[in-house]
């Protein structure tokens, strides 16, 4: 479960990957799964990052949101940390233009 959400429709998953990648140094990862669909990975000490589509594969074969409440064409940046991991992740992202901070103040 993500601590904390970010959502943009200013940019396609691959793109955001490296601009989120380039500002906190990190390296994404092209993951692909059943569940997810295709999606970028990143981790860091005390957490990870993942980046994807709200489209997610239904079990319908159609596609489903995986946040209802947001626009079906936008790209989700889910923020997963530890007890003692960067706490300053968040700030971080919030930090990028055409970023919502989805869980809280932006």
């Amino acid at each position: 479960m993500p601590d904390h959400t970010h959502g943009t429709g200013a940019h396609a998953p691959g793109a955001l990957a490296s601009l989120v990648g380039a500002r906190l140094g990190l390296v994404f990862t092209a993951r692909d799964s059943d569940f997810l669909g295709a999606y970028y990975l990143a981790a860091f000490p005390g957490g990870q990052i993942r980046i994807q589509p709200n489209t997610i594969p239904g079990d319908d074969g159609e596609d489903e949101l995986y946040a209802e409440d947001l626009p079906a064409d936008w790209v989700l940046i889910l923020t997963t940390t530890t007890a003692d991991g960067d706490v300053e992740v968040p700030a971080r992202l919030d930090a990028l233009g055409g970023l919502v901070r989805i869980d809280g103040p932006a």
